[in-house]
């Protein structure tokens, strides 16, 4: 979100720093740290992914926590290794 932000590709009402603690602090919101394991499995991703190192950390994270994703990102709703909502 910070990047998204900071390239203008996302306007927000407040400050990123009060959007991200209001986020963070929602009921059922729970922040997952960037682990090793994350970190390897988004070099290993199967199939033909993208490039991206977040979009790839974002989906390896979703594979290592067994999550679906909610995303409108085409390229990641393409893929077919991970489940998007």
């Amino acid at each position: 979100m910070a990047k998204l932000v900071e390239y203008n590709r996302l306007k927000l009402a407040c400050p990123i720093e009060e959007w991200m603690e209001a986020a963070t602090t929602l009921p059922g919101v729970q922040l997952i740290e960037l682990t090793p394991r994350i970190a390897i499995v988004s070099t290993k991703l199967p199939g033909n992914f993208h490039r991206d190192p977040a979009d790839q950390i974002i989906v390896a994270t979703a594979q290592v926590y067994n999550l679906e994703l909610l995303t409108t990102d085409e390229r990641i709703l393409k893929y077919d290794h991970i489940c998007t909502v």
